[in-house]
């Protein structure tokens, strides 16, 4: 097979289109619209088989590790077994009622540049491999990004294959019964380099009319579980000052933590989950469970912020007699990506016309585990409306076939540098 890479490969980004939505009809709910792959469940397997079907169809070497993790190379004919592999990758679970983008366009364009090698009937100077992570999401095991978490040595196989989900279910088990519990021990396949192309999931890129984003760091984020345990009474026999309302208490965070981030400026605070029992219009709540995620592309500040809820959780729970404890769910630090990479896909865009910008992602992705055990940087195009996890998530197709063409841009420029 020739190997010497042209300046330029052609993409089918018509077909690259035809199979996001081809996968985009896996899990898909005509009622309520978009569609839901929750990690492991049925849908996801349908998802997974359709995905390692079409590396099959292009002869790449499919892989699967103890954790679920899918990786299909193409080789160059100078790989050894011991050379490591230019990646590509993201992931194909979804939220429920989700878009066709997320996760998906990243794998299925790193499975468009496999292709334009294969059409053209050339091999890489450096094997490419496609990556699908698992459990990404982090809906129904936590936490999110699991499977490029353990990819990357930050939590081990075991504790990831014995976390029960929220539907009481294991996950290794789960793993064992869709059929992708591999053997493979996790980064047996390791990256040179990691590159991710990904919707924006925000409005900046929309907004400024910038057609790519160069991504350099990616945000911290913490998640917390709060349980406030206050005493159920008569709504309309108690005092005030004899209350002790878990639900108010809920309430009084919630202001504080939207006041934090307008004051801090860069911090993002978000109560997603809330849960407040008994749930009875006539009767002062006596428990109430509730999510925090907190968010900055800064460690200082993302510590601070923590701080500063926990003093006032202090300060409410003596205020109002109530017992508040927390549980941290999800902790990860601040990533700031291979500038040498970020140079890479800025050189390209330009090389190619686009019009493109620096930017910090205020998503969490697989990239920001890679990038741990190697250089990475992603690639952003723009999102609609800035919507994402959303039924109405969408990028024109032109778009997305654009982005795409910069990835094997950045991938033939990294080959030659080898």
């Amino acid at each position: 097979m020739n190997t010497s890479v042209p300046s330029s490969l052609t993409l089918d980004g018509a077909f690259m289109i035809q199979q996001l939505r081809q996968l985009g009809e896996v899990g898909a709910d005509r009622e309520a619209g978009g569609r839901t792959r929750i990690a492991l469940t049925d849908d996801e397997r349908a998802g997974r088989d359709l995905v390692v079907r079409w590396m099959r169809e292009l002869d790449l070497d499919v892989r699967i590790d103890r954790i679920g993790n899918i990786f299909g190379t193409l080789r160059s004919d100078s790989d050894d077994g011991r050379q490591r592999p230019l990646m590509m990758g993201s992931h194909i679970d979804t939220v429920k009622n989700a878009g066709a983008l997320d996760g998906c366009y990243g794998v299925l364009a790193g499975l468009a540049v496999v292709r334009a090698f294969r059409q053209a009937g050339i091999g890489p100077q450096r094997s490419i491999t496609i990556g699908v992570f698992t459990n990404e999401e982090g809906i129904r095991y936590q936490p999110d990004m699991m499977g490029s978490l353990v990819y990357a040595g930050g939590l081990s196989v075991d504790a990831a294959l014995n976390t029960i989900g929220i539907d009481g279910t294991r996950l290794g088990d789960e793993l064992v019964r869709i059929g992708y519990a591999g053997d493979l021990e996790p980064r047996a396949i390791a990256p040179h380099e990691y590159l991710e192309l990904h919707i924006e999931q925000g409005p900046i890129l929309e907004a400024e009319n910038i057609r790519i984003g160069v991504v350099e760091n990616l945000q911290g984020i913490s998640w917390q579980q709060i349980t406030v345990q206050g005493n159920a009474n008569h709504a309309g026999t108690t005092p005030t000052r004899l209350r002790h309302d878990a639900g108010w208490a809920a309430a009084a965070v919630s202001t504080f933590l939207r006041e934090l981030a307008v004051t801090a400026g860069t911090t993002l605070a978000t109560i997603g989950m809330l849960r407040i029992e008994p749930n009875v219009i006539n009767v002062i709540p006596r428990k109430a469970v509730f999510t925090v995620d907190l968010r900055d592309p800064d460690e200082q500040r993302l510590q601070d912020a923590e701080r500063r809820l926990a003093e006032f959780l202090e300060e409410v729970a003596e205020k109002e007699g109530v017992k508040i404890t927390t549980e941290r769910l999800v902790r990860f630090e601040p990533v700031v990506f291979d500038a040498e990479l970020a140079d890479a896909i800025e050189a390209s865009a330009e090389r190619m016309g686009f019009t493109h910008r620096r930017m910090t992602s205020g998503a969490g992705h697989d990239a920001q585990m890679i990038a741990r055990i190697a250089p990475a940087a992603m690639i952003f195009v723009p999102s609609r409306g800035g919507i994402s996890h959303n039924p109405r998530e969408h990028t024109d197709d032109d778009q997305l076939i654009d982005g795409a063409n910069v990835l094997l841009d950045v991938v033939l420029q990294r080959l030659a540098a080898k």
